[in-house]
């Protein structure tokens, strides 16, 4: 049993429900990401309406244990991806829990 979903399996999914070649169908989704990693590049978010927002966000560098020898070392500052979902895509995730009550 496959736990994630991988890029190839949407590109199947999108592939069957919209009946472009796969090659189309994966230049679309490499594209996609394209833009959204080029924004994020250039330090602009990238909101998807009833999705979500990906933002950049900075960290300092900071102290940091390696659990197994417990040796202190110096965690180097770096961007990091945070995703926001929106309220819609929330509210979807959580559709069934609300109905079951």
């Amino acid at each position: 049993m496959r736990i994630n979903l991988t890029k190839k399996d949407i590109i199947n999914a999108i592939y069957m429900q919209i009946g472009f070649s796969k090659q189309i169908t994966e230049n679309l989704i490499e594209e996609f990401f394209a833009i959204i990693v080029s924004n994020l590049r250039n330090n602009r978010p990238v909101k998807i309406s009833k999705f979500g927002t990906f933002l950049i966000r900075s960290k300092k560098s900071r102290i940091g244990r390696n659990p197994k020898t417990r040796e202190l070392k110096e965690i180097s500052g770096r961007d990091v991806v945070l995703f926001k979902p929106s309220k819609e895509f929330k509210e979807l995730l959580n559709y069934n829990k609300k109905n079951a009550t």
